[in-house]
């Protein structure tokens, strides 16, 4: 089950014109970002299985020795790093990751094996862009902005981008994954595995947000804080 404590909305209304569905769900998230800066979605189009077949995959690919990851190294010509990478090592932040662009990005470096690990990146990149595209659609609405404001100030979705992480295991000096933090863009979406470890800041407390299957945790970034003034803000953390 989701986590109780995060608010959950489903997303099925949005796609079967159940206006009344619409409506609720909309209050829901209304209400969600400006307490929380974030809320989950379940029945969001993206499959189940899709998702647990890259996580199954990510698995394997960060379980193999340095040398087969290092083979997936970023271009040095990328933007962003996109391919195999860690964090520096006097990084307070403790993980591995693999990054890609939208699939057909020149910039992409995409590991070898597993074997079907490129083809399950590129479909969960696509379905990802289409829930993310409905929530951003439905979040400019709860904003009561003009139609398709957020569309066309993010119109350019070349530089969408989608990580694998995997976080280091604690250790007796060190227990973090990833430093307090708030991300830079507009929208995140976030899949867990059964680890969980992301956490989120209200009224100075942080609250675990409970890893459920299926569910998707949508973060409301910088971009739509500042366009609000403050009033829909989130602070995340991963341990």
């Amino acid at each position: 089950m989701a986590d109780p404590l995060i608010p959950t909305v489903d997303l099925s209304p949005f796609t079967k014109n159940d206006e009344d569905g619409k409506k609720k769900a909309m209050e829901v998230i209304t209400k969600a970002c400006s307490e929380y800066g974030f809320f989950q979605i379940v029945n969001h189009g993206v499959p189940i299985n899709l998702l647990q077949r890259a996580l199954e995959l990510s698995k394997v690919f960060f379980e193999y020795p340095s040398d087969e990851k290092l083979k997936s190294s970023p271009a040095s010509n990328a933007p962003l790093p996109a391919g195999y990478n860690t964090q520096p090592q006097q990084s307070p932040d403790k993980n591995e990751y693999l990054l890609m662009f939208p699939p057909g990005s020149t910039f992409n470096v995409f590991p070898q094996n597993p074997p079907d690990f490129k083809r399950v990146l590129e479909d969960v990149f696509s379905k990802l862009t289409e829930t993310g595209l409905l929530v951003e659609t439905i979040v400019n609405q709860c904003l009561g902005l003009p139609p398709n404001f957020l569309k066309g100030y993010n119109h350019d979705r070349s530089w969408d981008f989608m990580v694998a992480l995997r976080y280091f295991p604690a250790t007796e000096s060190e227990n973090n994954g990833l430093t307090e933090h708030e991300d830079s863009n507009c929208i995140s979406l976030v899949f867990q595995d059964e680890a969980g470890g992301l956490e989120v800041r209200k009224d100075g407390e942080w609250i675990p947000v409970i890893p459920a299957k299926g569910t998707l945790v949508v973060n409301i970034s910088d971009v739509i804080q500042v366009i609000q003034h403050h009033l829909f803000f989130f602070v995340i953390k991963v341990t």
